[in-house]
C-alpha cells in the first residue's frame, strides 16, 4: 500500500529488503514447486509440503502427474505442464489434487516456463488453494466495490501522509481527480483547509498509537467549491498489515455542511427564543412608557448590540399618529439609551427626553418611514452622516470605532411607533440575519408593551388634568382658619384615583373642610369624585348638621355607577371655638394642641357612601386659636408592608415634632409617609385655628 519513494518514516517500514513472515503470501498458502523437462519434480519448498501434505523425500525425482493428480485428472494436469513446457506461455489451471492423508484439495496453479544457462526449461508452478484464493479474491472485489460506490470521500494515506489512493466519492468532494492526489499531501492538494495542521497531528498520532480519531471537525474551501466554505466530519484509522505492519491511515470523509448549518440555525434559534423569554418577563413590568422603553434597551446590550437606544416619534408621544412623506424629517423623541463600552458613542446618541429632527435622508428616518429595518453590515466613512444626527456625532461614531448598524421599527397595531436603534462596537462581529430576526422579535413584543403604555399615559394625564381641574384653589387663610393642602396622584405606573379635599366658606364665619376617596381610579374614578363635590358644596350652603350632610351624599353617591367613597365632613366655628365632624369610613383626622401630645379623634366610623341604609353621627370636639386638624386620604398612611396602627403611630410622631408653617408640614408629612411606586393617590387638608375677626362674623359666602 505504500508509494514509491515511501522513506518508512511515521512508523512503517522501508520498502525493499526483508520483510516478517505473513503478509499475502502467508494468508494464500502459497507454494512453490519445479518440473524438469520430463515431468519430475526438481523442487519442493516448504509450502509445497503444507499444501499437499508431502514431504520433499517423497515428491523429489517423482513424476508430478501422477503424484499430484488423481486418477481420472492425470490428463489434464498434464496438459497444464506440458503446454508451458512447448510454448513457453504461462497458464493457469483449477484442479483436485491427491493429498499425502488420501484425501483431494482444490487448487489453483499458474504455470511458468524458466531455462537455465543451457537451455533447459523447467516448469515453475505456483500452487494456492483454491478456497483461499476464492475467499481473498471476494473479499478484495468487496472492498473494492465498496470503496468504489461509498457515498463517504474515502483516501489512504502512507506513512509519509501522502496520498496512495482515493475513492471517486473523494475526488467529487475535493474536486480533483485521483492522479492530482496521489503521492502529495493533505497540504499540497488542499491549501483552503482552515485546520490542516490539526489534521496532520490527528493522523500522526493514528500512526503512532493506533486509536481511531472519530467525527473531527474540518472547515474550509476545495476546488470543487472556492467560493463556498464547507464544513466536513473526519474520521482516521490505522491501516495494518494481518501480520500488524503499519502501512498508513485510512480517512473517511463527509460533507456535513447542511447539517452543521442546520445545527448552528437551531442554536441560534434556540437562543433566539431564550432572548425573547427574557425580554418577555423584563419588558412591561409597569406601564409607564419610559421605563417600558429602558426594559427593552437594556435587553438588547450587550447580547446584541453595544449600544442600544428607543426613540419615537413625537407625534405618537401626544397620542397622534405619524405618517412621513418623502421629504419630511423624522421629529423623534429619545426615551431611552443603554450602553456597554460604547466610549464616545454614547455622546452621539440622542439624550433621553430629548427631541431631535432626522433628515429625510438619514437611515432612522427611512426605517420609520418604510417601517422596514434598515441594515448596515460594515459600516463605511460613506454611512456615518447617515446614522448620527449631526456631523458632530458623526465624528463620534467613527472614533469610537462603530462598525456595523441596524435600525428596527416599533411597529405596534398597524403604526409605526418609532424604532430600535442598534449599534456594534466592541463586538468585532456584523449585524448578520439572525440578528435581523432577534431584532424584529423584541421590538416587535416591545412595542405592543409601548403602545400600550402611551395610551395610558395618555388617558393617565386626561384623568389628572380632570382630577385637578376639580379641585379648589382655595385662599390660605378661610373665615378662623389658615389652610394649608396637597394632592399627589398615584406613581405614573398606576392609574389616578378619587382623592380629593375642599375648604368651603359658610355663614357666621364658620369653615367647612372636606376629604374624600373614590374607591378606583382613571377618568370614571374622577368624574365621581367631581359629582361628589359639587354635591357636598351644594349641600354644605344649606348649613346642613354634617351627620346630616353625609346621608344626602349617601342617597348622591348611590345614584351613581358603582360609585363607593369615603369622606369626612368637618365644620368650624371660631366663635364657639368648636369643630363639628361626621365620618363616612374614613381614616380618623388628627388634632394638635399646644402642649399636648397629637391625637386620633375618636369619631363614629360610619360606613363609605353609596353602601346606603346606616345613619351616620357626629360629634363635636374643641378647636381653640393654634390647634390644628390634619385630614388625610388612606393613601398617606396604608401600605403593604405594616399594619395600619404602625403607620398611624408613625403618623402622630411626625407630628408631634416642633411646630412648624403649614405648608412645611404638608411637606414633611408626605415625604416622610408616602413611599415610591405606590399605588394610590393621596389628599392632604391641614387647618389651623386662627382667632376671630374683629367686626364680627362674615356675611353668607357666595364664593361658587
Amino acid at each position: 500500500m505504500t508509494a514509491a519513494g515511501d522513506t518508512g518514516d511515521g512508523g512503517g517500514v522501508p520498502p525493499f529488503g526483508p520483510v516478517p513472515d505473513g503478509g499475502l503470501p502467508g494468508v494464500l498458502g502459497g507454494a512453490p514447486l519445479v518440473l524438469d523437462s520430463g515431468g519430475r519434480i526438481v523442487f519442493w519448498g516448504p509450502g509445497a509440503e503444507e499444501l499437499f501434505g508431502r514431504s520433499a523425500r517423497e515428491a523429489l525425482g517423482r513424476a508430478a502427474v501422477p503424484l499430484l493428480a488423481p486418477e481420472g485428472g492425470t490428463e489434464a494436469v498434464a496438459e497444464l505442464f506440458a503446454e508451458t513446457l512447448r510454448t513457453g506461455r504461462s497458464r493457469t489451471g483449477s484442479f483436485p489434487v491427491r493429498h499425502g492423508d488420501g484425501g483431494t484439495r482444490p487448487v489453483e496453479f499458474r504455470v511458468t516456463r524458466l531455462l537455465d544457462e543451457r537451455g533447459a526449461a523447467y516448469a515453475l508452478a505456483l500452487a494456492a488453494d483454491r478456497s483461499a484464493l476464492r475467499r481473498l479474491e471476494r473479499e478484495v472485489a468487496l472492498s473494492a466495490q465498496v470503496i468504489r460506490q461509498a457515498p463517504n470521500g474515502l483516501a489512504v494515506l502512507d506513512t509519509s501522509l501522502r496520498y496512495v489512493s482515493v475513492n471517486p466519492a473523494l475526488e467529487r468532494i475535493n474536486g480533483l481527480p485521483a492522479a492530482e492526489h496521489l503521492g502529495r499531501t493533505v497540504r499540497e492538494v488542499l491549501p483552503g483547509l482552515e485546520t490542516v495542521d490539526l489534521l496532520e497531528a490527528a493522523a500522526r498520532r493514528v500512526l503512532a498509537v493506533g486509536r481511531p480519531v472519530v467525527d473531527q471537525a474540518v472547515r474550509g474551501r476545495t476546488p470543487a467549491g472556492p467560493d463556498e466554505e464547507h464544513v466536513w466530519s473526519l474520521s482516521l484509522y490505522r491501516l495494518e498489515a494481518p501480520d500488524g505492519t503499519v502501512l498508513g491511515v485510512v480517512i473517511s470523509v463527509e460533507d456535513i455542511t447542511e447539517r452543521h448549518r442546520a445545527e448552528a440555525e437551531a442554536e441560534a434559534a434556540r437562543r433566539r427564543l431564550a432572548a425573547v423569554a427574557e425580554a418577555s418577563s423584563r419588558i412591561g413590568t409597569t406601564l409607564d412608557l419610559e421605563r417600558t422603553a429602558h426594559e427593552l434597551a437594556s435587553v438588547a446590550v450587550p447580547g446584541l448590540a453595544d449600544i442600544a437606544a428607543v426613540d419615537l416619534l413625537e407625534p405618537v408621544t401626544r397620542g397622534r399618529r405619524s405618517a412621513l412623506r418623502p421629504a419630511d424629517p423624522a421629529v423623534i423623541r429619545a426615551l431611552a439609551v443603554a450602553a456597554e463600552d460604547a466610549g464616545d458613542a454614547l455622546r452621539a446618541a440622542d439624550p433621553p427626553g430629548e427631541v431631535a429632527r432626522y433628515g429625510p435622508d438619514r437611515l432612522v428616518t427611512e426605517c420609520v418611514r418604510a417601517g422596514r429595518p434598515v441594515l448596515v453590515s460594515r459600516v463605511t466613512d460613506a454611512d456615518l452622516p447617515r446614522i448620527a444626527r449631526s456631523p458632530e456625532a458623526a465624528g463620534l461614531l467613527g472614533r469610537a470605532g462603530v462598525h456595523s448598524y441596524l435600525a428596527v421599527p416599533l411597529i405596534a397595531r398597524g403604526e409605526v411607533l418609532g424604532a430600535l436603534d442598534l449599534k456594534r462596537i466592541g463586538n468585532p462581529l456584523p449585524f448578520g440575519e439572525d440578528d435581523l430576526l432577534l431584532a424584529r422579535e423584541l421590538a416587535s413584543r416591545a412595542a405592543l408593551q409601548i403602545d400600550n403604555a402611551r395610551w395610558y399615559q395618555n388617558a393617565r394625564e386626561a384623568a389628572l388634568t380632570l382630577q385637578r381641574s376639580l379641585l379648589p384653589a382655595h385662599p390660605p387663610v378661610t373665615g378662623g382658619l389658615e389652610v394649608a393642602s396637597r394632592y399627589r396622584p398615584a406613581e405614573a405606573t398606576n392609574e389616578v384615583g378619587g382623592d380629593w379635599f375642599d375648604v368651603i366658606p359658610l355663614d357666621g364665619g364658620r369653615t367647612a373642610l372636606v376629604v374624600g376617596d373614590v374607591m378606583g381610579s382613571g377618568i370614571a374614578a374622577a368624574a365621581s369624585m367631581g359629582r361628589l363635590r359639587t354635591a357636598t358644596d351644594t349641600l354644605a350652603v344649606l348649613g346642613l348638621d354634617p351627620a346630616l350632610l353625609l346621608e344626602h351624599l349617601d342617597r348622591t353617591a348611590a345614584g351613581l355607577d358603582q360609585a363607593i367613597a369615603t369622606c369626612v365632613y368637618a365644620v368650624h366655628d371660631p366663635h364657639t371655638r368648636t369643630c363639628r365632624i361626621a365620618s363616612a369610613g374614613h381614616p380618623p383626622p388628627v388634632r394638635l394642641r399646644a402642649g399636648r401630645e397629637p391625637e386620633l379623634l375618636d369619631l363614629p366610623t360610619g360606613v363609605p357612601l353609596g353602601v346606603g341604609g346606616v345613619a351616620f353621627s357626629a360629634v363635636t370636639v374643641d378647636l381653640e386659636p393654634g390647634d390644628r386638624l390634619v385630614l388625610y386620604t388612606d393613601g398617606l398612611v396604608e401600605t403593604r408592608r405594616h399594619s395600619l396602627d404602625e403607620r398611624l403611630g408613625t403618623l402622630l410622631s411626625l407630628l408631634g415634632g416642633p411646630d412648624r408653617p403649614l405648608e412645611e408640614l404638608c411637606d414633611l408629612l408626605l415625604d416622610a409617609l408616602r413611599e415610591s411606586h405606590t399605588a394610590d393617590d393621596v389628599a392632604l387638608l391641614i387647618a389651623r385655628a386662627t382667632p376671630p375677626s374683629v367686626g364680627g362674623p362674615p356675611a353668607a359666602p357666595g364664593h361658587r
